[in-house]
């Protein structure tokens, strides 16, 4: 599972989707990820992946 947020832990997802006629298809529903450096109270950065929705409500603490 690469595609991962770190802070929330979520991931792609999968489900049908349905025509008018109710026939069904598989479809993938990945997570807007964003790479982003975040520095630790020692000094060292480091790399983290986070979906775009909660960087969003975290923008100020980041």
């Amino acid at each position: 599972m690469a595609r991962v947020c770190d802070f929330t832990g979520k991931w792609t997802k999968s489900w049908n989707t349905r025509s008018h006629s109710m026939r069904s298809s598989k479809r993938t529903f990945k997570v807007n990820l964003i790479y982003r450096k975040v520095k630790l109270d020692d000094g060292s950065t480091v790399r983290i992946k986070i979906s775009s929705k909660i960087y969003k409500k975290l923008k100020g603490f980041i």
